[in-house]
């Protein structure tokens, strides 16, 4: 990849997510080694012309790109395996199989999953898996932007070794990539890790200066377990263990009080929305209206393909809002901005790369999403955001730009053979299933 190209957009509509009020009809968007050099309306400078691509927006949106907070990318594998089953046996299925996968079909794996984001305009996930230090390799390849982390699950090894892996992958591969590939430490679960075990995931956080990802209050049987065995909630258990003294992106965070809640507020937790997943699993609904309005840090993710099934953030996204107003009977609940918001600007604060990425703000990483709205379904747009929200679909991405780098051009995959991954798939689901 060129480092130092330059693209400059030209004729579209950006939505920047700085303010609502923010939005550019006719506007342009010059990158220059990676970054947000201008954005502005109408003509742009002559000097411009000379950039080494040039993109014609016209009836294209641009928005940040959306940022997949909670993923398991290898799942992609494993889609439709173990389908209309409860969480605690549905993971007992899906882990019988992922204890015969070796890391290189969890590789193609999540090369699939990473070829299928690119193609639906994502442009960073946190992805939370085994073999990362080979899933870090397709990251590279891909262009894509990740935060990785490697499970550890008390029982499936030596709890030790697997946090020896975990440091490893963060000493290999943390700022890797030109800075795209970001790293964590990753206590599955509080049922599958006992405080003890996560006290030293703490200890080794603190050692590396890294975050970390888990799974929290994700299942009214995870309540159940937690109670039984420490006569807490899973976010009191992990208050008091010292979990949230580092910055913790927490998936799922379905079965909350208003205590909890202000906890997460004060201690910066990234609270990781599911939508789809939830229901599919019957997790419960997560109180995300109350969660926004309380100004936790919300992000929006797919979780793994084995319980989604697929990775598109769009309809994430539409499913988020739809499921706050049906459960809260409140049609103004999570509004189609506020809903662009959990994958764009606060998913990056969430995952803790606000700085960097989340908004199209010069000085910004030039993670760009251009949408198509010229379909059938997508026509007339009255309003952009609920457009995007509400209609708009995967296929009508035309552009997903990564650190000023093209990954996918109206239909092409550039950094990905497609033809390859479906190849190595097919011999994979062969072997295993």
């Amino acid at each position: 990849m060129n480092l130092d190209a330059s693209i400059l957009i030209t004729n579209t509509h950006i939505v920047p997510m700085t303010k609502e009020a923010d939005r550019i009809e006719n506007g342009y968007i010059y990158i220059q080694s990676g970054k947000i050099e201008a954005v502005g309306v109408g003509e742009y400078p002559k000097e411009y012309t000379a950039a080494d691509k040039i993109i014609d927006g016209e009836g294209m949106i641009a928005i940040p790109g959306l940022i997949n907070a909670h993923t398991h990318t290898p799942m992609s594998i494993l889609r439709g395996y173990a389908d209309d089953l409860p969480l605690m046996k549905w993971l007992n299925e899906i882990w019988a199989v992922e204890d015969r996968m070796t890391h290189e079909d969890m590789y193609w794996a999540s090369m699939l999953s990473m070829a299928e984001m690119i193609k639906s305009g994502t442009t960073t996930f946190a992805d939370m898996y085994f073999g990362m230090q080979r899933i870090a390799t397709g990251v590279e390849q891909s262009g894509l932007r990740a935060i990785l982390a490697q499970g550890i699950i008390e029982g499936k090894q030596n709890t030790d070794d697997q946090l020896a892996s975990s440091v490893s992958l963060v000493l290999n591969w943390h700022n890797a990539a030109n800075g795209r590939i970001q790293t964590m430490l990753c206590p599955h679960a509080p049922y599958t890790c006992s405080p003890e075990t996560i006290k030293k995931i703490i200890v080794q956080a603190e050692r590396l200066d890294v975050g970390i990802h888990t799974h929290l209050a994700e299942t009214r049987d995870e309540l159940r377990i937690i109670s039984e065995r420490y006569n807490r909630t899973p976010i009191k258990l992990m208050e008091e263990v010292g979990l949230f003294s580092r910055h913790v992106i927490a998936a799922h965070g379905v079965h909350l009080t208003p205590e909890e809640i202000l906890i997460l507020k004060q201690r910066n937790v990234g609270i990781i929305h599911n939508p789809k997943s939830n229901m599919k699993l019957a997790s419960g609904v997560a109180p995300i209206t109350d969660l926004v309005k309380a100004d936790v840090a919300v992000g929006l993710g797919t979780d793994g393909s084995a319980s989604n099934n697929v990775l598109d953030m769009f309809e994430e996204m539409r499913f988020a809002s739809f499921l706050q107003k049906v459960t809260l009977e409140d049609p103004t609940a999570l509004p189609a901005y506020t809903t662009l918001q959990l994958a764009t600007s606060l998913g990056a604060q969430a995952v803790g790369l606000n700085k960097d990425i989340g908004t199209i703000e010069i000085g910004k990483k030039a993670d760009i999403t251009l949408v198509d709205l010229q379909s059938t379904h997508t026509t007339p747009v009255n309003n952009v955001e609920s457009q995007l929200v509400y209609a708009a679909k995967a296929a009508d991405v035309a552009y997903t730009i990564v650190d000023g780098q093209v990954l996918y051009e109206n239909g092409n995959l550039l950094t990905i053979d497609e033809e390859a991954v479906r190849w190595h798939i097919a011999q994979i689901k062969e072997k295993l299933l």
